[in-house]
């Protein structure tokens, strides 16, 4: 393998995994969606290429996507979570799935 292309395997292997919680606002109707995931910056990139194409990035705000566009819509990073060292993928999707059900219980429901 290239030294180079070795290289950047390794910074991304050994840069840690980022999850989380974060919510998707509707401005126009104030209804909000919350999720957990394992990898957040992927989350917020489907988000901003949802919005610059204006199609709707889940299958759950659709109805109110196509009423009010993508200008209507925000995300939020609720919570944070970095993977273990030590950490597998399962264990990892646990946290962010216990996570996301400690948020969702302090707002009472993940949709309003």
């Amino acid at each position: 393998m290239e030294p180079n292309k070795k290289k950047l395997r390794d910074e991304y292997k050994s840069k840690a995994s980022v999850g989380g919680v974060y919510r998707i606002t509707c401005s126009e109707n104030g209804m909000t969606w919350t999720r957990g995931t394992v990898d957040l910056r992927g989350a917020k990139n489907r988000f901003e290429f949802a919005c610059k194409t204006n199609l709707s990035p889940e299958m759950a705000l659709n109805e109110a996507w196509k009423a009010y566009g993508s200008k209507a819509f925000t995300l939020e990073t609720l919570e944070e979570i970095e993977q273990g060292e030590t950490q597998s993928q399962k264990e990892f999707s646990e946290d962010v799935a216990a996570l996301l059900a400690m948020v969702i219980g302090k707002e009472g429901t993940h949709a309003k």
